[in-house]
């Protein structure tokens, strides 16, 4: 199947109340235009070279999200179009986002990225992070907190994935349920956003469904 089938076969299948990202790291142009083509318009990058680059030469309605691990010093690239970070994981990333969206007085859409996995690679705050992060929320004028972001350890146990989406799904109703506007929980990727959605994801990153394995 060609990339706009993948694509229409998954957004066909998923509920109306989930944003799908399509992960289009390491596509090129081309495949990218395909799946724009159909009307899709939200795509996921993880490094910020490869995000501005793309930024710069595909059409200027495509909503960027980074979901990959964002350094300090590079914050100050994507924050003039990125549509939304997902992976703000420690407070002195949240103050450097502040800081560069306020130099061009703009409201930067973040997800809070919680540590749910086994794997210690995995970056994330921790529930007690998460909860002084919030307490500091209407510190930040230049942030709009729109939700939490984790993902799962890479196993087959599906059940210790749903343990994990279970937990930060329990922070979610926790600390995010008394929002005015729906807040965003973003997990589940190719190999676990079935069960991710049955955990209560109303955001799914999926790049090889789409686009094919690397």
């Amino acid at each position: 199947m060609s990339v706009a089938q993948q694509l229409q076969t998954l957004k066909n299948s998923l509920p109306e109340s989930v944003t799908l990202i399509a992960v289009s790291k390491t596509k090129p142009n081309s495949l990218i235009l395909e799946a724009y083509e159909t009307g899709h318009r939200d795509f996921g990058e993880n490094k910020v070279q490869e995000l501005t680059n793309k930024f710069e030469q595909l059409p200027k309605d495509i909503k960027w999200h980074m979901i990959g691990h964002l350094q300090r010093n590079k914050v100050k690239y994507i924050v003039p179009f990125v549509h939304l970070i997902h992976s703000v994981d420690s407070k002195r990333l949240l103050d450097e986002i502040q800081k560069q969206a306020q130099k061009i007085n703009k409201q930067v859409a973040i997800l809070l990225q919680v540590h749910i996995a086994k794997e210690a690679s995995k970056f994330g705050l921790d529930q007690e992070e998460l909860e002084e992060v919030l307490k500091l929320k209407k510190q930040y004028t230049h942030i709009a907190f729109k939700g939490l972001m984790g993902m799962a350890t890479f196993t087959e146990d599906t059940e210790a994935i749903r343990a994990e989406f279970s937990f930060i799904k329990t922070l979610y109703d926790k600390h995010l349920g008394s929002w005015e506007v729906d807040p965003i929980l973003s997990i589940g990727m190719s190999s676990d956003y079935q069960i991710a959605i049955d955990c209560g994801s109303n955001m799914v990153r999926i790049g090889s469904a789409i686009f094919g394995h690397r």
